[in-house]
């Protein structure tokens, strides 16, 4: 029987658009449904001991640099080591991909998301500039204007803060997180271990 993924992402996360790709072919490749929960990875980090980027020491933020440039070499995927706008203003991007998973429609939601990622870690674009992010979900076949209209509504900046809850709840402490049966496996580096229990 297919197995059914929760999906936890930050929309600024490099190590969640590292892993993108892959996983979207993974969940494709053996049948799983997916549900994306865009969070709020700074409240999660002031519950579960992480800390932003600029917190952290320098041996930590020169090790992750480290692994970033080990990362894209091994997995082939186009990154920019330091993007012009990162940290982007996720939440614009976060409360669009919440519209869309609250319609039903949760593999428009995981494109933008993902593209979203990629507009900022590989094409240094601004996702939290309006028009840019327009322009990206334009780019995803959708009607950009309608969903960004609708995502403005009061409803979705409530629905992201009862996700981030949620996560806390379910142990989430780091993005990307893929739930599977209760398991949690952290981090783009344990994909292998994402796809044996997907084809469990």
């Amino acid at each position: 029987m297919a197995k059914h993924v929760d999906y936890y992402v930050s929309l600024n996360s490099p190590w969640t658009y590292l892993g993108s790709r892959r996983f979207e072919e993974m969940a494709r490749k053996h049948g799983a449904s997916v549900t994306i929960w865009p969070v709020d990875f700074g409240s999660v980090f002031s519950v579960s001991g992480g800390l932003p980027l600029p917190k952290r020491a320098p041996q930590r933020q020169a090790y992750r640099m480290m692994e970033l440039k080990r990362w894209r070499d091994q997995t082939g995927v186009k990154l920019t080591l330091e993007p012009k706008f990162f940290p982007s203003n996720e939440v614009p991007a976060a409360k669009c991909v919440i519209a869309l998973r609250e319609q039903g429609r949760m593999a428009d939601a995981i494109k933008v998301a993902h593209a979203v990622l990629g507009a900022l870690w590989a094409e240094e674009k601004n996702p939290g500039d309006p028009a840019t992010l327009q322009a990206i979900i334009a780019g995803c076949g959708i009607d950009a204007p309608a969903l960004m209209k609708a995502s403005e509504g009061p409803e979705f900046a409530a629905k992201r803060e009862a996700y981030t809850k949620h996560a806390i709840e379910q142990g989430v402490f780091g993005a990307p997180s893929f739930v599977i049966d209760g398991e949690i496996f952290w981090g783009q580096d344990r994909l292998d271990f994402v796809e044996r229990k997907l084809a469990s």
